[in-house]
Parts: C-alpha cells; structure tokens; sequence
C-alpha cells in the first residue's frame, strides 16, 4: 500500500513541476537564444545573432539555427535537412530546455 500512495503522490506532484516550465512562442525562442550561451552535462553551446552555432563537447561543431513557427530548428553539416524542437523557459529564467518530437528533453543552464 505504501508504494502505491507514493505512486499518486508522485503523479500529484507531476503537475505542479510541469508548471515550472513555459513553452516559448517564435518571437521568444529568438529572443531567448539570440547570442546565448547554454551549459549543458559536459558541453557548452553558443547561438549567435547570425544564425550559426557552435556546439563544443571537447570537439568544435559548427551548425545553424533558425526559428520556424514558434520552434527552434538546427541543422548540422554535413547531414542535410533541419530538426525542430520546442523550446521551454524555466520559471527562474536561468534554464532553457529543448523538446523533441518524439518527448526527448535536453535542458541548459544559461551562462552569462
């Protein structure tokens, strides 16, 4: 019985964290990346102005980035082809986090 109350606890609590986070629209996924830095678990990523971003995991990867209806898209070359994301704000503006598709999740911390 215990670990089926701390299952509904757990669910209960679900909501109130998924609160935390605001999906951004267009406009705010360019004014939230836009010469931005974003410390990831062992890697950095920077969004310039320009529209090019370096991507640095021990190894420079240079990609592009864009913003198409309200979500963040990057392509990475050599592959051809864009991948878009939704793009979510943390409520103590210090975290960015990225949402594929398929529900993956990749959070940042902004570094200033």
């Amino acid at each position: 019985m215990k670990h089926v109350f701390a299952a509904v606890m757990a669910l209960c609590a679900a909501p109130a964290w998924a609160g935390d986070w605001t999906v951004l629209s267009g406009a705010d996924v360019e004014e939230a990346l836009n010469d931005v830095t974003l410390q990831y678990d062992g890697a950095t990523q920077i969004f310039y102005l320009s529209g090019k971003t370096l991507y640095d995991h021990g190894r420079p990867s240079w990609g592009n980035w864009t913003v198409r209806g309200d979500d963040y898209c990057s392509e990475w070359p050599p592959q051809d082809g864009w991948t878009c994301f939704a793009l979510e704000r943390h409520a103590d503006g210090d975290r960015l986090r990225f949402v594929s598709e398929s529900g993956a999740v990749t959070e940042g911390v902004i570094v200033e």
